[in-house]
């Protein structure tokens, strides 16, 4: 996860940040391949994607600061690793509907995968400080609602 000290060099070119940027699309891709083939062999019951949009959400994530809310595409799953806000690991419980918010903390298992949406409270109920986190508002799914 980026730290707010080097946050601000995320919109650099360097060969390292490169080279990082590959490696996160590359992970996107294969969670993507990955994850179709868990659906189409039945492990999963359903699964949306993002390959295909890596670059785009490679650019989008270099120019996301803390703070900021997104209005999610439900697509949206490299640019969330590119960020560090969601793991791997996540996005697998997310896919196979894992109920434990430790697991899925974007929804309990209550909604598709790659629909992103930030927990706003503690678990004591207190406001999380928002300026301080990626934010992400509930994704939508019908196509209407892409435009």
């Amino acid at each position: 996860m980026l730290t707010p000290e080097t946050e601000h060099t995320r919109t650099q070119f360097t060969r390292e940040s490169i080279l990082e940027d590959y490696r996160v699309a590359f992970r996107s891709r294969q969670a993507s391949l990955i994850g179709r083939k868990e659906v189409l062999t039945g492990k999963a019951k359903f699964g949306i994607f993002g390959d295909g949009k890596e670059v785009a959400q490679l650019a989008v994530a270099r120019a996301f600061r803390r703070g900021d809310w997104r209005s999610g595409y439900y697509r949206d799953q490299t640019m969330l690793l590119a960020l560090g806000a969601v793991t791997l690991d996540e996005f697998f419980a997310q896919l196979y509907a894992h109920a434990d918010v430790e697991r899925d903390p974007w929804s309990g298992g209550r909604s598709m995968n790659a629909h992103f949406a930030s927990r706003l409270l503690n678990p004591d109920g207190s406001w999380k400080p928002q300026v301080e986190n990626y934010n992400t508002s509930a994704d939508v799914s019908p196509t209407g609602s892409q435009t």
